[in-house]
């Protein structure tokens, strides 16, 4: 399984507080563990398939990572609220 942060995943994670970055860093290699396994995620991880290959995960009740999975490459795209998300798959 590889993995890839993207510059905007990059540039989203350096305005955030230290406590949300440490919280964004577990999550993500929670997901790349739950993705490349096949386990469940664990209790408070709330991952949700957003399109075909596009993917969000919560990190608090506000911040979500988004996230592209498709073959065995995930990519990192962006942290973000729902607004932020949703903007973005409007996008592509």
């Amino acid at each position: 399984m590889k993995y890839e942060f993207k510059k905007s995943y990059d540039r989203c994670v350096k305005d955030l507080s230290s406590e949300v970055r440490l919280k964004i860093k577990e999550t993500s290699l929670e997901i790349i563990d739950v993705i490349s396994s096949g386990k469940k995620p664990s209790k408070g991880v709330r991952l949700t398939r957003l399109r075909k290959d596009y993917w969000e995960v919560g990190i608090t009740i506000k911040d979500r990572i988004l996230f592209k999975f498709s073959d065995d490459l995930i990519q990192f795209i962006l942290i973000g609220n729902h607004d932020d998300i949703k903007r973005f798959l409007k996008r592509i």
